[in-house]
């Protein structure tokens, strides 16, 4: 089993990989890029200053992987790197010097059109393109992390410690992360700032911002605690100290150096609401549960009591959720849970931090896979009444309750873990048209509305996080069914 488990993580990995090499070659390759700026706003303010317009487009291109992109600042530093002595003047002896470079290094030379001072561009190929999206993946903090010429004599160094300000903690100096492993009452209660993962940079909606934050920070109003810094002072921040960053000498703030007494002065805010992906966690963990809570009875009831009243009118029932498109089905419930119940008809109308906000959503998500789960147990269930297990235990005078309690669904269990992966991977899907009708501040939502405002990065992180819940939702299922039932050995060959 060790041996299956092992080349199934393998081929998950593998999976995972090629789905999204294949977005990211289809972004970057068929959908031009030109789109990026449709629903950019900055774009019109910039028409009258063709400098500073060239400069935020080829900016932005090199953010994502497009292009890369040298300003006359840049190009002079790199150039002077490499033992060339070159001055922004408008000489023949610098434009041969630019133009000798950059043959020599892969670049085109440009001039801007009104300061006429030079720029260049170098198109990435796209494995280059795919190298830099890789490589940059997995990132690692370390006490050599951080490189800061004007604190030359900054310690480097992991060990735990008290923390004067969050407790006990491995603390990092040197690191990019002040806590590298720290404790708190938020689940799963043990945190690491050791390993990140790295989708890339948000554009050009969220533009600046990288995509983990994005989708992993929370959202909402400022939410602020108590603090005591280690200066002694008490305040009420809505600072997150447990994300404190090393901020550069020359960013410094006096008043922040002096709260915290080191460099590890940045940090990121607190918000009341959940981040995309808790919002979509949230919703789909209880719509999950929901629709098994609903089919698991239903389909026993109905496959009981075979072709009377119950079980034809659960038939039809069923057979017309399954007929009606998911969009209307939604549409429909959430009309009647607005007029009906009086729920919001929209997330944001009263936020996150009501329960009324999740009613609706969460319910019409569960429901929307409880026709097709009906079905499917209904269907295995009428094919154990006729298995030689159930003839025998009616001959020992079991009751049909008891067959059912004691048997039938002990087999059943096997379909119905079996089935989880499919009911996960059923519910992204489902979530991006809930999330979007509700707008729910999800990631379900966000697929789509990163679509239309091209924004590549947060259209490849969510296929990257959908495929990895898909494939390993898949081997989870897997997993589980060797607990339910022993007999069945994972394994390629069917030995041990």
């Amino acid at each position: 089993m060790k041996k299956y488990l092992l080349f199934r993580i393998i081929r998950s990995i593998v999976s995972i990989f090629l789905v999204t090499t294949l977005t990211f070659i289809i972004i970057y390759s068929l959908v031009p890029r030109r789109d990026v700026f449709k629903s950019d706003s900055m774009i019109s303010k910039l028409n009258s200053q063709p400098d500073k317009l060239i400069d935020y487009k080829d900016n932005a291109y090199n953010k994502m992987n497009y292009i890369e992109y040298l300003d006359t600042k840049s190009l002079i530093t790199r150039m002077e790197k490499s033992g060339k002595q070159i001055t922004t003047a408008h000489t023949e002896r610098n434009k041969n010097l630019i133009q000798n470079w950059a043959k020599d290094h892969g670049f085109e030379v440009h001039r801007y059109p009104q300061s006429k001072n030079y720029y260049v561009t170098r198109e990435l190929p796209l494995w280059e393109r795919l190298g830099k999206f890789y490589g940059n993946l997995i990132q690692i903090d370390t006490p050599w992390a951080v490189h800061d010429a004007k604190n030359p004599n900054l310690p480097r160094y992991l060990k735990i410690t008290k923390d004067k300000v969050v407790g006990w903690a491995l603390v990092g100096s040197g690191t990019k992360y002040k806590y590298q492993v720290y404790f708190n009452k938020a689940f799963p209660y043990i945190h690491q700032n050791i390993i990140h993962i790295n989708l890339g940079t948000s554009y050009p909606t969220y533009a600046g911002i990288s995509v983990n934050n994005v989708i992993g920070n929370r959202q909402g109003e400022a939410k602020s605690s108590v603090y005591t810094f280690p200066n002694g002072q008490k305040l009420n921040s809505s600072d997150n100290v447990y994300t404190r960053q090393y901020q550069p000498t020359k960013k410094q703030d006096s008043m922040a150096k002096a709260r915290y007494g080191d460099h590890y002065t940045y940090t990121e805010q607190q918000y009341q609401d959940p981040s995309m992906i808790g919002t979509s966690f949230k919703a789909g963990l209880v719509a999950l549960l929901i629709s098994y809570v609903i089919s698991i009875p239903m389909a026993i009831l109905m496959a009981r009591y075979k072709g009377q009243w119950f079980d034809k009118i659960g038939t039809g029932i069923v057979t017309v959720l399954i007929a009606v498109p998911s969009l209307a089905f939604i549409y429909a419930f959430r009309y009647l849970g607005s007029a009906v119940f009086g729920f919001p008809d929209s997330f944001p109308t009263k936020g996150a931090e009501v329960l009324a906000s999740w009613i609706s959503p969460t319910i019409i998500l569960g429901l929307l896979s409880v026709s097709g789960l009906i079905i499917w147990f209904r269907r295995y269930m009428i094919d154990q009444q006729s298995s030689d297990y159930v003839k025998f235990a009616k001959a020992k005078g079991l009751t049909d309750g008891e067959i059912y309690r004691k048997h039938i669904f002990k087999n059943a269990s096997i379909p119905i873990v079996q089935g989880l992966p499919g009911s996960i991977i059923g519910l992204i899907s489902g979530a991006t048209m809930t999330e979007t009708i509700f707008a729910m501040p999800g990631m379900g939502k966000m697929l789509p509305d990163a679509i239309l405002a091209h924004n590549n990065p947060i259209v490849i992180a969510l296929v990257f996080i959908f495929t990895t819940i898909a494939v390993f939702s898949i081997l989870l299922g897997d997993i589980l069914m060797t607990i339910v039932d022993p007999r069945i050995k994972l394994s390629a060959s069917g030995d041990d």
